[in-house]
């Protein structure tokens, strides 16, 4: 983006100012102008971020070690002015606050190295309130960073090292320091209870992204599912009606060019027909899945599905077709989901018998149910596909149906000739489910 350049216009003449950059909207920064957190909203946050992984950890420790040292040196002035430092005493206190700079990366460290420099601060027996601040701080930094264990053993450390060198310079101000330890388990206890604080936060958050991810997985997931559901219903619903549009086109075609002096018409009329009549049914069917595709509601809102009922049209298109079709059917009813899959693996079925078996083939439908199940066979005495030709998906989308709902499907050629599909699908499950 090339920068803007700033022009005052005065009556006369005009003048031209130097060049500035276009202002940018907070909104296209990234930064919606209404969403920016508040500042207790920050507060909070700052208060649950983990103080090892915080950003700009270094600059802000700096910070704090300079903020301390102002309160330090204050007190070492203004109160006690019999133990004011020497100058001695002023570099040791001053030297005890820069290890904080680093109290994130190296807690131990940190209060090993400012325990160090207190102790010999008051070792020469300088104003001990003045070495407080720091001191608590490298302690607190230990108990919010640490395990609780090694808390308590730091904190029974510091205490015996500081009474042991206060022993050393005064016994009246090391039982005063005894005395005063409270603050430094309050200092311990404080740190122990913000790590646990944090640890909850982090374990809430972590719970809330893995359900997050675990959602966003099942709707990819549902997604995937229901887009294999429309190609399968697809293919099944095209290759039926293109076939049987194929086949009945060929009918007409043939009665045209045997004899054009002696013209059928009667049978050309029922051959148009039946190509006018799949065509409405294919249309309605394509509509009604295509249609699954506009909703903005639940994927499972799929509209009424086919089923055992639309038997008797597949047999019938596939009579019109030319097949000699027996059916036996010894089911009166079954889950919808076991009633669509089966619809759809004896359409898909007719539709290879019809592409692939020849001319006139007897084919036998046969359903019953038996041990909590549907049983589906469909058998012809075709001739079978040509081999070497492309094979295609019908074979893959019947065991997909069968999948669906927990069947399985077994399809190859007949040793007496011919071909067979059998398939095997629970019922007794499905009805449960959706009871």
């Amino acid at each position: 983006m090339n920068p803007v350049q700033e022009t005052t216009t005065v009556p006369g003449r005009r003048t031209t100012g130097r060049r500035r950059p276009p202002r940018i909207p907070a909104a296209v920064r990234g930064v919606p102008a209404a969403g920016r957190p508040r500042q207790g909203e920050r507060i909070v946050a700052a208060i649950n971020r983990n103080p090892l992984t915080a950003p700009h950890a270094t600059r802000n420790d700096a910070l704090l070690a300079l903020a301390l040292t102002v309160p330090a040196v204050c007190i070492a002035l203004f109160t006690d002015p019999g133990r004011r430092p020497d100058a001695l005493g002023w570099a040791l206190l001053l030297a005890a606050h820069v290890p904080l700079v680093w109290r994130r990366r190296r807690p131990l460290l940190v209060l090993a190295a400012a325990v160090t420099l207190i102790a010999t601060y008051n070792a020469l027996d300088n104003n001990h309130a003045a070495t407080v601040p720091a001191g608590l701080t490298a302690l607190y930094t230990v108990a919010v960073t640490s395990r609780p264990l090694r808390t308590v053993l730091t904190g029974v450390t510091v205490l015996v090292v500081i009474v042991g060198v206060m022993t050393t310079v005064n016994t009246h101000h090391a039982f005063q320091m005894l005395r005063t330890s409270g603050w430094v388990i309050a200092v311990l206890f404080l740190g122990v209870a913000v790590r646990s604080h944090r640890r909850h936060i982090a374990a809430i958050v972590e719970r809330a992204e893995r359900a997050e991810r675990t959602r966003e997985e099942e709707a990819r997931r549902r997604v995937a599912e229901e887009r294999l559901r429309i190609a399968r219903d697809l293919h099944d619903l095209l290759a039926h009606s293109i076939t049987l549009i194929g086949v009945q086109t060929s009918v007409a075609a043939h009665v045209l060019a045997a004899d054009p002096e002696r013209l059928d018409r009667e049978t050309v009329a029922k051959a148009l027909d039946d190509i006018a009549e799949t065509c409405r049914t294919a249309r309605g069917e394509l509509r009604a899945t295509l249609e699954v595709l506009r909703e903005h509601g639940s994927l499972d809102a799929r509209g009424p599905l086919p089923g055992l009922d639309g038997l008797p049209d597949l047999v019938e298109a596939a009579r019109l077709a030319g097949a000699r079709v027996e059916q036996t059917v010894r089911v009166r009813k079954a889950p919808a989901a076991v009633g669509a899959a089966a619809y759809r693996i004896v359409q898909e079925a007719l539709t290879n018998v019809v592409r692939h078996a020849g001319p006139e083939p007897a084919v036998s439908i046969d359903l019953y149910a038996r041990d909590g199940a549907l049983h589906l066979t469909v058998t012809d005495d075709g001739t079978g596909p040509t081999p070497g030709g492309t094979p295609g998906y019908g074979l893959v989308g019947m065991r997909e149906r069968a999948r669906s709902v927990g069947g399985t499907l077994d399809a190859g050629p007949r040793t007496q000739g011919g071909f067979e599909v059998r398939a095997v699908l629970p019922t007794t499950t499905i009805a449960e489910g959706t009871g």
